[in-house]
């Protein structure tokens, strides 16, 4: 139950083309009975193949190209499923494996920050049922290859459960069976998607719809399954619109815009589910006048699901950049007096324990889990108040270019110009720097891989005050510098990390007075 981290050859060689997704869910066991068919390419010589796979789903067949295997020739005996071949595979190969299993899978608890199966009921006793996956990987519930760049390139679920029950999940709806004994297998088409994104919901729950024309002309279905409280339902349907026009606005089209948008209501509190992200806010107002969960959970869709990260080590371009998207939302809502409001409160939220970025390849839990060394919901505040910096640095158009760029590489997207991709922190440095035409080294050597931040010292004798950064390890940090004086705003350059301001005796000068900048 780890998901990412350093590969050994063999398995970085393989890539999903598709899984075909079969799996029966059984609430009243607290079981899952599944069938994956998993399509694979393999870029270097294989003799086996190493699949993510919990030892609580044990595995009772395997096929290879449509021939079985005998049981010796599949062992488990660590989470990992390694399937001896019936003959080796050369590179660039194509092989099918189709993999039987089954059993009582890991139980979250505390999700979803705890992952697995969550196991619910409603209040009139309904079986309620939702997975969650991103920590501990997709090898929870389904066999996979639990690393980024396991990313399925396409993905056909089907979802058995008992009568009563409906099953949302990812990408396309195009059929649902009804069997004879009141159970029903619903039948989803999803395209490239991340693999702790491929979801399971079960619950008796009713549907909102409609169709969306974004502006960019295409039109995009939009649903949110519920349980109840059908007018608090509809009032959080109503944030879709908006809160989807504002991301085309500012970032770019929708990413799965040909699939859907949807939120499906969960016994936990949410994860960023590839077009039916999990929504367990219970409609909480935090006084933003927005959904905060919804939102951030949909900012995912751009940060996370259509730009994915290589390496865990630089998960804060997800959350910090959905964490930054939330403040942004709120300047169209309540002005700047809310973003500001916003931006404080994330500021409080900063511990600075470890550097956001690491440089070596780790596994989620390394980043996520401060007990591990990691950055923890720095990841989150830190990220988006090094964005603001940022915006504030290099300006509005820069700043919303440069974002368009890693998350579509390219800075023109429209609908159908462009695929899901990897991104790094080093590509996000070297877009900043191509986009501004000035090296920006610098800033991201000091926010991103130290975990203090730097301090700006005011000294103000006499009519001169003089400015100083002071960066950890003494790392050059020449970021401009605003001065209030008397109600005029000077900027300083700040060139070798230092600059001085003339300001009359007895006048008090107010150093960074917007606070456009992550400081102590």
């Amino acid at each position: 139950m780890r998901s990412g981290g350093v590969l050994v050859p063999e398995r970085a060689a393989l890539r999903l083309d598709h899984v075909d997704l079969a799996v029966e869910i059984l609430p009243g066991e607290e079981a899952l009975k599944g069938v994956a068919t998993l399509t694979i390419t393999t870029s270097a010589p294989q003799t086996r193949l190493l699949i993510d796979l919990d030892r609580n789903l044990p595995v009772s067949a395997v096929s290879i190209d449509g021939k079985a295997l005998a049981p010796g020739a599949w062992t488990n005996p660590d989470g990992q499923l390694v399937i001896t071949l019936p003959r080796p595979a050369a590179a660039g190969a194509k092989l099918v494996a189709r993999i039987a299993y089954g059993g009582r899978p890991h139980v979250a608890v505390n999700p979803p920050w705890d992952d697995g199966l969550v196991w619910a009921r409603t209040a009139d006793g309904k079986p309620w049922v939702a997975t969650t996956a991103q920590g501990y990987g997709c090898d929870l519930f389904w066999p996979c290859l639990d690393f980024p760049q396991g990313e399925p390139g396409g993905a056909t679920i089907h979802v058995t459960v008992p009568a009563g029950l409906s099953a949302p999940s990812n990408g396309v709806l195009t059929g649902v069976d009804r069997l004879p004994d009141g159970r029903s297998t619903w039948h989803w088409k999803s395209g490239p998607i991340n693999p702790y994104n491929i979801t399971l919901a079960a619950g008796p729950y009713s549907e909102l719809s409609a169709r969306y024309r974004s502006r960019f002309g295409n039109f995009i279905p939009l649903s949110f399954w519920h349980i109840g409280r059908d007018a608090q339902a509809r009032e959080l349907f109503a944030e879709f619109r908006p809160t989807l026009d504002f991301f085309e606005k500012f970032v770019g089209p929708y990413p799965w815009g040909k699939e859907k948008l949807a939120i499906v209501e969960t016994p936990h509190l949410g994860m960023e589910h590839q077009t039916l992200n999990a929504y367990g806010n219970n409609y909480a107002n935090d006084g933003n006048g927005f959904d905060w969960l919804f939102q951030h959970e949909l900012a995912h869709e751009w940060f996370g699901n259509q730009m994915t990260v290589a390496n865990w080590d630089d998960f804060w371009l997800h959350e910090g950049y959905a964490q930054y998207m939330q403040p942004l939302y709120g300047r169209t809502i309540g002005g700047e007096a809310q973003y500001k409001r916003m931006m404080a409160e994330f500021r409080a939220m900063i511990v600075n324990n470890a550097p956001l970025v690491s440089g070596r390849v780790r596994i989620e839990e390394e980043v996520y889990e401060e007990a591990l060394g990691g950055p923890a919901g720095d990841i989150y505040y830190k990220g988006a108040w090094m964005l603001h910096t940022l915006r504030n640095t290099i300006g509005d158009k820069a700043f919303w270019e440069v974002t368009r760029r890693i998350v579509y590489g390219r800075p023109d997207p429209r609908p159908g110009n462009f695929k899901p991709r990897f991104a790094s922190t080093a590509e996000f440095v070297a877009i900043v720097n191509q986009v501004t035409g000035r090296d920006y080294g610098w800033f991201f050597d000091v926010y991103l891989r130290q975990a203090a931040l730097p301090r700006l010292e005011a000294v103000h004798t006499g009519d001169v005050l003089k400015l100083a950064w002071k960066a950890p390890g003494g790392k050059p940090f020449p970021l401009p510098v605003e001065v209030a004086v008397r109600g005029s705003i000077i900027k300083v350059g700040m060139q070798g990390g230092t600059g001085v301001v003339k300001v009359p005796a007895g006048v008090i000068p107010v150093v960074d007075p917007e606070a456009k900048l992550l400081k102590r």
